[in-house]
């Protein structure tokens, strides 16, 4: 029986007592302590919840990031409201903060998520973290006097190292780079141009480690996943895995349930994976509420593995269920149902191999 490895992506939707919490603490209607109290009980019942999946990896759910985004930067003062604007297909938007001095530090780091989730599991935990390309979209284009931009990319490439290292250091299973910024890079600058800045940048960070530390870091991709809506769907995979794959880390999640012409994907993971690396495919289409089967999920894994050397082969979800705290787009018991088919069907095409 072949083994292939399965992680989940990171969010979980929050717990209806935590969407209210978090609501009440912005009208300062209950105290910090009170939300911590809550953060923590959300943690504990979301990680409890995954074990019951039978997942051998387990994560926090994210269950006290505002989002995966801007965790690291919540609180910030020198931060303002007019940033970059990212458009969904259905017409909302998401806007990023924007900084309006220097320097640029984080205010809070993902070991802290990592570590809370540990008190409660005696599993594998591994840590999401955001990629120092999006963080880089909160430099204004007018510049900031007294701070060039030069300085804030060598602030950000020390502060995106940390947040990867501390993980590392707390024994983090693995780390996963938040890189949805990708395809849409794709969308924005069709040249390519916008996401060899990007690739560039993230793997100034990823050279910082060591071939072995680097193998327990990992990219996700996806187009987006937020209200039921992505940012960037119609960009296709061809155009953006023959750079992606560039970047030097060990792991690569990848969307991919949601594709419409998956053997176009396969063929061009097989076409530009690298040996050394590993592709998580998403098998779990976070979009959709229908609970994939886990016989549907193997068929897809074995498909799978008529491109991508076994070895070379995992499976995850699509993308967070709730990459932001505020989506409840996803009921909570869908994510947990998708993510127990997804388990067992990986099961079943090691099985089947």
């Amino acid at each position: 029986m072949a083994t292939i490895p399965t992680e989940p992506i990171g969010s979980i939707p929050r717990p209806a007592y935590l969407q209210q919490a978090m609501q009440a603490y912005t009208k300062a209607e209950i105290s910090s302590d009170d939300l911590a109290r809550l953060f923590s009980q959300a943690t504990r019942e979301t990680i409890i919840s995954l074990e019951g999946t039978g997942s051998p990896v387990i994560s926090d759910g994210e269950q006290s990031k505002p989002s995966f985004a801007t965790y690291p930067i919540h609180g910030l003062l020198n931060l303002g409201s007019e940033g970059v604007v990212i458009p969904f297909e259905d017409g909302h938007t998401r806007q990023l903060p924007v900084l309006t001095s220097g320097p640029f530090r984080y205010r809070n780091f993902a070991v802290d998520y990592l570590r809370e989730a540990r008190k409660h599991t005696a599993l594998p935990v591994k840590q999401a973290v955001i990629s120092a390309s999006a963080m880089s979209l909160l430099y204004p284009a007018g510049g900031i006097e007294g701070y060039p931009q030069s300085q804030f990319i060598a602030d950000l490439l020390d502060q995106a190292e940390a947040d990867i290292r501390k993980c590392l250091n707390e024994q983090a299973y693995n780390v996963q780079i938040d890189f949805t910024e990708a395809r849409l890079a794709l969308k924005l600058d069709p040249s390519q141009g916008l996401l060899q800045q990007f690739i560039s940048l993230n793997n100034q960070v990823l050279d910082r480690f060591t071939a072995e530390e680097r193998s327990r870091i990992g990219i996700h991709t996806c187009p987006g996943g937020d209200h039921d809506s992505t940012h960037s769907a119609d960009v296709p995979y061809q155009d953006l895995l023959p750079l992606f794959f560039q970047l030097n880390a060990g792991n690569f999640y990848l969307e991919y349930a949601g594709e419409k012409d998956k053997v176009s994907v396969l063929e061009s993971i097989r076409h530009n994976i690298r040996p050394g690396q590993r592709v998580f495919l998403g098998v779990t289409d976070v979009l959709n509420p229908r609970i994939e089967t886990p016989e549907e999920i193997r068929d897809l894994l074995l498909q799978a593995a008529e491109y991508i050397p076994l070895n070379q082969l995992g499976s995850t979800d699509d993308c967070g269920f709730s990459p932001f705290a505020d989506d409840i787009s996803t009921a909570r018991e869908t994510a947990f149902e998708k993510i127990r088919a997804r388990v067992e069907g990986t099961k079943l095409a090691g099985a089947a191999l």
